[in-house]
């Protein structure tokens, strides 16, 4: 049976060997398709300033709608193991990263134990999520909040940077 799940993905620290940003995620999103996981909708490509404010360099940030026949915890073992195949070693909570991968929410099921929180704890809070969440799903709403994305987005705090970005490469 496949399951509907919304995967956000983003990076900041261009490693070697890639000449941008949208070049990990692109190579990223090939690598979770050999996983069981197939792209039904990939959202616009946004850039956004780090999150709590730092002088960090600006995150590529987006979100894909998938279908899978795995399991939420072996998705979410699946997308940590991309990270660290990329290289993502976690260290500090908010720090500078190639890859990160969050499973934002997987058919609507609620949990929050130690190995899987789902729907993602903050995402209701951060428009480099919402935004491009509503690119492939405008009519999601949190299992948890009960309120449609378009809400969420209207009550995001102030003051994120985001913008998206054109298809010339540059904002």
């Amino acid at each position: 049976m496949s399951h509907t799940a919304f995967i956000a993905i983003g990076g900041n620290i261009l490693p070697e060997g890639y000449a941008s940003l949208e070049e990990v995620m692109t190579d990223a999103i090939s690598e979770l398709q050999q996983r069981d996981v197939r792209v039904e909708a990939q959202s616009s490509w946004y850039e956004t300033a780090p999150v709590p404010i730092s002088d960090q360099p600006w995150f590529l940030n987006g979100v894909l709608r998938v279908s899978t026949t795995l399991s939420a915890a072996e998705l979410l073992s699946s997308l940590h193991e991309i990270e660290s195949d990329f290289g993502r070693v976690r260290k500090i909570r908010n720090e500078a990263r190639i890859l990160d991968l969050d499973l934002i929410d997987y058919e609507g099921v609620v949990s929050d134990d130690s190995t899987l929180q789902c729907p993602h704890p903050r995402m209701h809070q951060r428009a480099f999520v919402l935004l491009p969440l509503q690119d492939v799903a405008a009519d999601w709403v949190h299992p948890t909040l009960q309120k449609p994305i378009a809400e969420l987005i209207a009550e995001m705090p102030e003051g994120q940077q985001i913008r998206k970005k054109s298809s010339e490469g540059r904002a």
